[in-house]
């Protein structure tokens, strides 16, 4: 009879769901903090607007990419130099990525970079008057 009690194939499974979970929550809870912004599904992963406009996107397994992320657009300029500073926290995401966007490797980054990065990303999409109003508030 065997000794190991390493996780079953099905336990392993939920392990890594629950994990892949917890860093969804983790964006979710960020994003909708923040001034009217909301959820939807959008090509099948949990995607975060203000109005209409979107700012962050989940990229789960994004074409068997192996990858759990978070795509978000960056200031002009701080794209080419964020991929290569920190080539293991950031990626050049597909479609977007030829618009300045990054995605973010959500199991090499901070709780507070995270939010950092994703207020940064709420800034550059909301309506220039409500991302006004929310800087002056903040301070």
């Amino acid at each position: 009879m065997p000794t190991d009690r390493s996780a079953s194939p099905k336990e392993a499974s939920r392990a890594k769901a629950s994990t892949v979970d917890q860093h969804i929550a983790r964006v979710r809870t960020l994003c909708l903090a923040l001034p009217e912004a909301s959820e939807k599904l959008s090509h099948g992963e949990p995607t975060f607007f203000v109005r209409k406009k979107v700012f962050a996107m989940i990229s789960n397994n994004h074409h068997d990419d192996g990858r759990l992320a978070v795509v978000v657009p960056f200031e002009p300029g701080l794209q080419a130099m964020m991929l290569r500073d920190e080539p293991k926290k950031y990626f050049y995401p597909p479609y977007v990525g030829v618009r300045g966007w990054l995605g973010i490797h959500l199991t090499k980054v901070t709780d507070k970079a995270l939010k950092e990065h994703l207020r940064a990303a709420w800034v550059l999409v909301a309506p220039k008057r409500l991302a006004a109003d929310f800087d002056r508030v903040k301070r």
